[in-house]
């Protein structure tokens, strides 16, 4: 599924109205329509209030200037569903509204980003995108003017409920175990160390402990009370596990992971 659908259908799901869910969602799921996300911007990362893309009222449409950054496959996008500023008063979050965006709209411009992976990963993937008078319809706004902020916070915290890579974080554990028994240091292999093999038991155990957390979040979303904090304790714990399986593969193989 691409990330833009997986990340707009819930705030469509949730807060979008009935001729939205209508206009969008079948096309989502039939996959006729791609979507991607337009939060970052230079600048306003992870200060994600901090955004600055301005969208003017007027009257019947809002007129759109600024950009997002980090796109990912922007270039292939039908739609983007942006944060915009809408008001500059009181404090930073509730100035932010969320609207759909046709990526055809004139005025719409995609930079690709060369990163410096491009020759293994083999494609392209991130873009920034700009705006220059981009006038979006009244009716693709999602909920209310200035409360973006609220459902910028819900779809996040979907997001991360998904993003702790136990799966991914299960098969590297296996791909290590496997080197383990197949490396060997001062004709012993690696399986046969104990401190090494202490290491993978280590990281196997908080995996687990990883995986069950992220199960209570799942039983929390599946009993309909939403995915709470640590959802955002996935993300962290899930990035920290993931390298350091990363590293004890690099010791591994020594100067063969060059």
């Amino acid at each position: 599924i691409p990330f833009g659908i997986k990340m707009c259908a819930p705030v469509l799901l949730k807060f979008g109205s009935e001729e939205q869910k209508a206009r969008f969602l079948p096309r989502m799921q039939s996959n006729e329509d791609w979507w991607c996300q337009g939060y970052s911007e230079p600048g306003s990362g992870s200060d994600l209030a901090s955004l600055q893309m301005k969208a003017e009222d007027k009257g019947d449409h809002f007129l759109c200037n600024g950009s997002k950054i980090w796109t990912t496959l922007a270039q292939y996008a039908d739609w983007i569903f942006c944060l915009v500023r809408t008001s500059s008063e009181g404090k930073r979050q509730e100035g932010i509204s969320f609207l759909l965006i046709d990526m055809k709209t004139p005025g719409i411009t995609v930079d690709p980003i060369q990163t410096v992976d491009l020759p293994v990963a083999g494609a392209q993937e991130i873009n920034q995108v700009f705006f220059d008078d981009v006038k979006v319809p009244k009716e693709n706004l999602i909920g209310e003017v200035n409360k973006g902020w609220t459902y910028a916070k819900f779809l996040l915290s979907h997001e991360r409920s998904g993003i702790a890579g136990v799966a991914s974080s299960k098969r590297s554990i296996e791909k290590l175990k496997t080197i383990a028994r197949t490396e060997f240091s001062n004709g012993v292999s690696l399986w046969d160390d104990a401190d090494f093999r202490s290491n993978i038991s280590d990281i196997s155990i908080q995996l687990t402990a990883l995986e069950y957390t992220e199960l209570r979040t799942l039983a929390s979303e599946s009993a309909g009370k939403g995915p709470g904090p640590e959802s955002s304790l996935l993300k962290v714990r899930g990035t920290e596990i993931g390298q350091r399986i990363d590293e004890l593969v690099v010791e591994a193989t020594g100067y063969y992971s060059m």
